[in-house]
Order: structure tokens, then sequence, then C-alpha cells
């Protein structure tokens, strides 16, 4: 009897001859770049240091492009955009202590984003590890240690032969729903040492898939099929699992409504007439979908942004299909379903039945009046505006990336995404300094298209040093940064919290000046030329800055009455 797994792939005879006639001067580093080619990688994100010198001369040696950024962290930030936009796993290489930790905040966001990162770490000398202290530049007691709470998966090399299949473990990890960041670290000794390993020719690192269980499926579609207000709240889930048109498919064979969380804007189309859109940050909206007889949540583990600061408390029945087992059920009781949203929309697809309800469009464009009315009493035209001319100046299908600033959070409610996977914000973890990084990222990724980054003056100061990554790299993004002169939205919360705010105000230079020291274009705007000068900067291949003096406030929340 044959068995799949007893199956061998036999090299051809000029494989052979390769193997066993390897070039001379490779070393462990050249395991670490073949292993990436042979995975599929073709661009790599990065900062050198001197343990990871090994690896890096190998680069030289190899196909792979690099994009080399100035600050760790903003090398995470770009291998997390150039994941989220092309699906696929971003290598990110990093050297041994300050630099590796200095990365942790952008793998973090990478987490929380599903971003698939594969952060290749160099290390201590192979007899430093396990603590030894031998006081080796950059050494940790157990630098690992460090990344456990943040990455799926850490993966530790000791020897050239080990190089290969650590890197395919790790890949497969990134890319395994939920996809994620993950940590290789390789010590110094072992990236230099010369190796008479024959070239990585042929690796595999198909991830599994996570199926659901049909017995779940089954009962999910029985509830969905009786109910009589079912809704839908579509995260970022739906997104990473490109399942937007499963989403819509079953939306519209339920007559059920949707609204998509703030990680997953673009995976139900905006304007469509079952669309909530993102107003999860208002009570109407947060009232219609507690009413819901019968709630499907999809890629989302409805934490405090999803759900209205903790304030929703839904009625009715509850389905979450979820990839990220620790976060089935971990907010409100649900039949959970541990699945790949994928997959799991198509099962429901095919099993739940037609659902007749007429009324349905009508509740939606009901609630997104009563939205409108409390937005419209509260003097936000600035606000709206400034958004709105974004919207117009920016192409449809081009990506956006925003920092936490004001205009981000308007954007995570109000923002038209026009598709799938084009808006992409740090709400996953939070930091500060995402925007710009990030668009580079996606530049590289696909340089056919413009790419628009949307900072903050105190965002913006976290990641000014990639104008000149910007520049080198000649990548397309335009920069827009709202200088309201410190922490706006620290500003706000600190002054009804306290009365007053402190240290929340910055001195921060002429960012359209300092641009130009960087050879990068740069313009002030107003919010009357914002359009204009956006749709100029935008159409001019390469790099360019816009700068808008202005103090947006935020809309009132709903969740304090």
């Amino acid at each position: 009897m044959t068995h799949d797994h007893d199956l061998v792939l036999r090299p051809t005879p000029a494989q052979t001859e390769a193997a066993l006639h390897p070039p001379a001067g490779r070393t462990g580093g050249d395991l670490v770049v073949e292993t990436l080619a042979g995975l599929g990688a073709t661009t790599v994100f990065g900062l050198p240091g001197q343990h990871a010198l090994g690896v890096f001369d190998a680069l030289r040696r190899s196909g792979l492009r690099y994009v080399g950024l100035r600050v760790e962290n903003n090398a995470g930030f770009a291998a997390d955009a150039y994941g989220r936009i092309t699906g696929e796993a971003a290598p990110l290489l990093l050297s041994t202590g300050p630099g590796a930790l200095t990365s942790l905040a952008a793998l973090q966001e990478a987490a929380a984003a599903s971003a698939p990162v594969v952060a290749i770490g160099s290390q201590v000398p192979a007899a430093g590890l396990g603590g030894g202290r031998h006081g080796y530049l950059h050494e940790l007691p157990d630098q690992a240690a460090s990344f456990r709470g943040v990455v799926k998966s850490v993966h530790t090399v000791r020897t050239p032969s080990q190089i290969p299949s650590a890197l395919v473990a790790a890949w497969k990890s990134a890319l395994t729903a939920p996809h994620g960041p993950v940590w290789v670290e390789i010590p110094q000794d072992v990236l230099l040492a010369e190796t008479s390993l024959p070239q990585v020719t042929a690796v595999d690192a198909t991830p599994d898939e996570l199926v659901p269980r049909p017995e779940l499926t089954a009962v999910a579609a029985d509830l969905l099929a009786r109910a009589e207000r079912p809704a839908i709240i579509a995260g970022g889930g739906v997104v990473r699992a490109d399942a937007s048109g499963k989403l819509r498919a079953l939306a519209e064979r339920l007559n059920a409504p949707v609204v998509t969380t703030f990680g997953g804007k673009g995976a139900f189309p905006w304007e469509h007439p079952l669309s909530l859109q993102s107003w999860l940050e208002d009570r109407h909206t947060t009232d219609f979908l507690e009413d819901a007889d019968v709630l499907l949540v999809v890629g989302s583990g409805l934490g405090e942004l999803s759900s209205n600061y903790h304030t929703f408390a839904p009625r009715g029945r509850v389905i979450q299909i979820e990839a990220d087992l620790g976060k089935l059920e971990s907010n409100h009781p649900a039949l959970g379903i541990h699945a790949d949203a994928r997959l799991a929309l198509q099962a429901l697809r095919e099993t739940a039945p037609e659902r007749a309800d007429a009324t349905a469009p009508e509740r939606v464009r009901a609630v997104l009046a009563r939205v409108r009315e409390r937005i419209a009493a509260q003097d936000l035209t600035l606000e709206q505006d400034v958004l709105a001319a974004v919207r117009r100046a920016l192409p449809a299908g081009a990506p956006s990336f925003w920092d936490m600033t004001i205009l981000a959070y308007w954007a995570w409610s109000a923002f038209d995404p026009k598709g799938a996977n084009t808006m992409h914000s740090a709400q996953g973890a939070g930091g500060l300094g995402y925007a710009f990084p990030a668009a580079l990222g996606a530049a590289a990724a696909d340089p056919t298209r413009p790419v628009l980054a949307v900072s903050g003056d105190g965002g913006a100061l976290y990641s000014i040093a990639e104008l000149a990554t910007a520049r080198q790299h000649d990548l397309h993004v335009t920069w827009l940064i709202v200088d309201d002169g410190g922490y706006g939205i620290l500003r706000e919360y600190m002054t009804e919290a306290f009365g007053q705010p402190t240290a929340t105000d910055l001195t921060r230079p002429d960012f359209a000046a300092l641009a130009a020291s960087f050879g990068v274009p740069g313009a002030h705007t107003t919010p009357q030329t914002l359009q204009s000068d956006l749709t100029k900067a935008l159409t001019t291949p390469g790099p360019s800055v816009i700068v808008l003096p202005a103090v947006l406030r935020m809309f009132a929340p709903t969740h304090t009455g």
C-alpha cells in the first residue's frame, strides 16, 4: 500500500549536480536568502547591524529587493503594510538587542491586525545563547522572551542546517489563519559560518486551512434562516481572508444589514442598500445591532473599538466566526465557530436559504439618517469638508494609511474606502508613527498606484527620518500632515477630564521645508485648496508632503451618556 506521505520528490539530474557542487564562499546568510527566495519572497525590509552583516552580505548575491528604512520600528510598519496589501509574508531583517527590541511596537500592530511579517533577527554568538552572560555586544539574557508575548511563534536557530527548516516553519506560521508576525533568531557566528550545504531550492510552507466544523455552520445557517432581524458585523478577518465577495453574497441572500469595524473597512460596499457603513461609535448603530435577534460577527473579537467602548450588549443570539481562538466568546456568549472567514462564509452561503425582507434597506436608511442628524447638530463642517476633500482627491482603489490622529478617527467612521483592503490604520495596537512608513511598504508592494499617508504633527515626528527612505527608493507616497501644534486628541481628552491639558503642545519644524531638505517636494495647503493640492501630489510620481495647519475636533462620543 502506498500512502501520500511516503511519496518523495526526486531531484532531477541537474538538481543533483548543483547539490553536489554548490558555489564556493556561501555562508549561513546565504541559506537565509536562498530559503526566502524559495518561499516566494521578492522584497525584504530592515536595517543592517553588526551581528546581522552575514545575511546582509548575502543579499547582494541574491535576487531579493532590499528596502532599507532608518528606524527598525518603521521597517516593521513597512513590512506590516506589505503583508496587508499583498497577502504574502513580508521578511523583516534586524540586528540583535536594541535593533530587535525597537521593532516590538510594529510587531504588536502586525499581530493585532493579522499582518504576516517574518522578522529575522541576529543573535549573539551561539555560545551566548541560554543566558550565559558572556558580555557580548547587544547581549540579552533571553532575547526571544521579549517577543513571545507579541508574535505568533518564536524560532531559534543554532546551526546552519537548521536555517531552512526554521524559516519554513516560521513562514507557514505567519500565513496560517489568523495571519500574524513571527520571530526567527540566528546567532552571528551561524550567519557568518561558511557552509557546504547545497543551495536551497525546494521548500514548501503551504499554510494549514482553518475549516469550519460542519455541525456548527449547520446550526448557524438554521439560526439565520429563522431570524426576523438578522444583522452582520464584519471585521478585519474578512479583509485578511479576502472574503468581501462572499460576505456580500451572504448578506444579500439573507437581506441582512452589515456594519464594518474600523479594521474591516471595505469588507462591504459603502453605498450598498444594506450597508450601515462604519458608524460603530454611534449609539444609533449600537441600538440597531442590539435589537438584532441573530447577530453574525465575522472576523472580529468585538473589542473596545468595535463595541462602542464595551457598551454594546446584544439581546439576541450571537454567531461568531473567528480565526483567533482566544477571541471566541471573549466578550459575549456566542455560537463560536473557529474558522477562516472565507471558508466559513462560503459554508453559510451554501447552506443558508434565501430570506426575504423588504424592510431591511429602509431600516438601514433610517439609522444612517439619525447618525447624520446627530453629526449635523455639532458644528463640525470643517472636519467633514477636510475628509471629503481627501476622499475626492484619492483615486478609487488607491491605498491609504492613517496614523492615530483626529482625522483618522473621523475616517474610521465616515470615510468610504472605495474597495476592500484599501484603508489601513494603526487601530489594532494604537501606536503613533504608523502611517508614513506603512505607506512606503505599500508603495514598494505596488508601485503602479499612488499611496496616501495621513498623520498629525505629533505622529509625523515619529517617522520623519523615513523621508530619506522615500527619496532613496523614489516611492510614490503623498504624506498629508495635519498640523494642530501637538497631540490634538490627548488635548481634547485632558481638557474634558481635568479642565486643562498638560504635555500636549509641541514645538515642531516647518514640515514642508524639512521635506525639501530631503529632496522631497513639500507644500502648505488650506482646507479650501486641500483637494487640488492633494490631487496634484498624488498624480505626480515620487514622494511628496502636504501640510495642513488646522485644529480639528472629534464628534461627541455616545458611550459616556
